[in-house]
């Protein structure tokens, strides 16, 4: 036991939900009631861990507490013919209502399950995106809403029209097989990717890295490979999480500040992940690359780098504009604005950022005036470059950012 109970279950079930209502949406084959179950455990917990103390595994208690409600909710409310009638009338009389899993850890499908189930066609795209992150990735509205450039009531709308299409729909919670699941392979990766990003830099919060939500995405994406080991896309994802993630240790100071990329000791870069990469990439092995591919090899360029000024930025250059062909996007011209920067200097660099002032989707991000800011600033425009900085701190909502941003802005003005 441990002091304390109320921040450590913030903490506990911001890392833990994801895989208790994948755990629970097994046995009630609904990811809305299942989200609901996990909720109540965590009512439970709010009761009972002020007075008797945290459990030594309070993953697996809560785990636990949402499975037995879940099998007493089944017991409840459905006789056998009812339960008959919703998973299949095919299925014998005598089959017995579901029993809690021995192991509450044994939950290791159940994510990948809950990808799929949560990225099925009867959805669009976008709510896809939305449900996937807020029950995979325990985001919040705010966070969902800001990863994905929209109002924030938009994603309420979406998450909440998703969830009741997937109960209407009677849609079973499972990993489909042929043609099925090329179809929603799109959106699975999109949603795995979008998660190791909020993990890599989160978007709100006091913690500048949620590694958690890394390692559940790099898992997915490995388990993803050897279901799909002909798709190139599904190894360039891997690949690319493999390169992002061994940088981890190497992206926060002792005190959890972020460390930029220019300033980071290579040394402490994970050797294997990264030969983990190379290899994922060269499983990818496409002569027409896709967005993830033509991502993971730009990765590579820089994990392969001995140092930031030795890294191939011409490639990069060109990769990235591989990448705006294949897959358009404000973001990634910001990027290729960067790595132009390195490769042909800060002026032209700076004329391509200022095309991007009046992307919509771009107004509020808080890299546009960062990025802008460093060119000013390696172009000696100091006052300008410090107001940029500014704007930039002013718009993020992550505490550790906000704190470089602004340092930053400090040392533009001298």
């Amino acid at each position: 036991m441990e002091p304390q109970p109320t921040a450590a279950l913030e903490t506990v079930f911001r890392l833990e939900s994801p895989r208790v209502i994948a755990g629970v949406a097994r046995l009630v084959r609904d990811v809305g009631i299942a989200e609901e179950l996990t909720q109540d455990a965590l009512v439970a917990a709010l009761e009972q861990w002020p007075r008797d103390g945290v459990p030594d595994n309070p993953g697996a208690w809560l785990m636990v507490t949402a499975r037995r409600r879940a099998v007493d909710l089944i017991r409840r409310r459905e006789t056998y013919a009812r339960k008959l009638a919703e998973i299949g009338r095919d299925l014998p009389a005598s089959t017995p209502a579901p029993e809690e899993p021995a192991d509450p850890e044994d939950i290791d499908d159940d994510l990948l399950r809950l990808v799929f189930t949560a990225c099925h066609p009867v959805l669009s795209a976008e709510a896809r995106i939305a449900l996937t992150l807020r029950l995979l990735g325990g985001l919040t509205v705010p966070e969902i809403a800001r990863a994905c450039l929209v109002p924030e009531p938009t994603v309420a709308q979406r998450i909440v029209r998703a969830k009741r299409t997937l109960a209407r729909k009677n849609i079973d919670f499972e990993v489909p097989y042929g043609p099925d699941r090329a179809a929603r392979l799109g959106s699975v990766l999109e949603v795995i990717y979008l998660i190791f990003n909020e993990g890599y830099a989160a978007t709100a919060g006091d913690d500048w890295l949620r590694p958690a939500l890394c390692e559940d995405a790099l898992r997915l994406a490995r388990v993803l490979s050897a279901l799909m080991p002909k798709e190139p896309e599904v190894h360039g994802l891997t690949a690319l999480l493999e390169f992002q993630s061994s940088r981890a240790a190497a992206r926060t100071g002792p005190d959890g500040e972020p460390v930029l990329l220019q300033d980071q000791n290579r040394h402490r870069w994970d050797r294997l992940l990264i030969a983990r990469g190379i290899t994922a990439l060269d499983h990818a092995g496409s002569t027409t690359p896709g967005p993830y591919v033509l991502q993971a090899a730009i990765a590579a360029c820089h994990a392969t780098a001995y140092s930031y000024e030795e890294t191939d930025w011409a490639r990069i250059a060109t990769l990235y504009g591989l990448l705006a062909a294949r897959a358009p996007s404000p973001v990634v011209e910001l990027n290729r604005a960067v790595a132009v920067s390195m490769a042909e200097g800060p002026a032209p660099a700076l004329a391509l950022v200022d095309a991007l002032a009046a992307e919509p989707a771009l107004r509020d991000y808080h890299l546009l005036p960062s990025v802008r800011g460093d060119l000013l600033l390696r172009l000696d425009r100091t006052a300008e470059a410090r107001a940029e900085f500014e704007r930039a701190a002013s718009l993020t909502r992550n505490a550790p950012e906000r704190a470089l941003l602004l340092r930053r802005a400090r040392e533009a003005a001298g």
